[in-house]
């Protein structure tokens, strides 16, 4: 089996990702409040990996049933690299990456996600 931390490589934050992570405006009741989470992962990284991968990191050290997320959906998406231009002449890419918009249960948070 593979290292968590070696499939989950960093939180991806950008402000449609923030936004994701406060859950939708229209949802008043914070107990009914699901949020979403992007991470970048490992090019070869399956959806059930990085959901063992996910809960494993994040509920090391906890011991309450309350105290523990659960991942209820994952979605990946496949970056590929562009092409750009190093010098006058030559040309290089950017490196294709992976990323994981991860849903948790209603009412659950990630608290240290990087925001």
């Amino acid at each position: 089996m593979k290292d968590p931390h070696t499939i989950i490589i960093q939180p991806h934050i950008t402000e449609k990702s923030v936004a994701l992570s406060y859950g939708d405006p229209r949802v008043k009741d914070d107990g009914q409040l699901q949020r979403k989470y992007t991470f970048l992962v490992a090019n070869d990284a399956n959806k059930f990996e990085i959901k063992m991968a996910l809960e494993s990191i994040y509920n090391a050290g906890k011991r309450g049933k309350d105290e523990k997320i659960k991942v209820e959906s994952v979605r990946t998406v496949k970056v590929y690299g562009k092409t750009k231009r190093r010098g006058m002449r030559s040309s290089g890419r950017t490196p294709d990456r992976k990323k994981a918009i991860v849903t948790l249960a209603k009412g659950q948070i990630l608290e240290d996600y990087g925001v």
